[in-house]
């Protein structure tokens, strides 16, 4: 069960992402994924987000330490996705998965990103309309059915 206090950390994470990226212009989207989308967190669950940008300066770990508070305690990359994972004092983890712009074509759609889309995802900036695209894509190209629900920034579900 996760408390009141952990949702609400999580809500101000990704509020806090979102208004970062609304003031840049190269952050062309951002997106919840995995179990805080789907509405399956636990206490113990990382929150997901993944940002779309060309920008790879993006990636680097003190923009999301400055941010984000806390300590990088990994680094990785998953294909194009650079990920940092940032845990807070409160023991809360912040994946941020900062992923090219291209990450979200939709002629065709990478099976990789289907994949993630399909398991759950709000979408939280989206000021060209890329990521609504690619949700769209992933609910009628060919392939599984979503696993979970998909959530727009105006709290509409699809």
């Amino acid at each position: 069960m996760v408390t009141g206090e952990r949702a609400q950390e999580v809500r101000s994470v990704v509020a806090m992402v979102t208004g970062w990226a609304a003031e840049r212009e190269d952050a062309r989207g951002v997106v919840v994924v995995g179990s805080w989308a789907r509405g399956a967190a636990r206490m113990d669950s990382d929150v997901d987000i993944v940002i779309l940008t060309d920008n790879p300066r993006h990636a680097e770990p003190d923009v999301w330490t400055g941010l984000l508070g806390g300590e990088v305690v990994r680094l990785d990359d998953w294909g194009p996705l650079r990920e940092v994972r940032v845990r807070r004092s409160s023991g809360l983890d912040v994946e941020i998965g900062v992923v090219p712009v291209s990450w979200a074509d939709t002629d065709p759609v990478d099976p990789g990103t289907r994949r993630v889309i399909s398991d759950g995802h709000s979408i939280v900036h989206d000021p060209a309309g890329v990521l609504g695209a690619l949700s769209t894509a992933c609910r009628t190209a060919t392939g599984p059915a979503p696993a979970g629900p998909t959530r727009h920034r105006d709290g509409g579900r699809c």
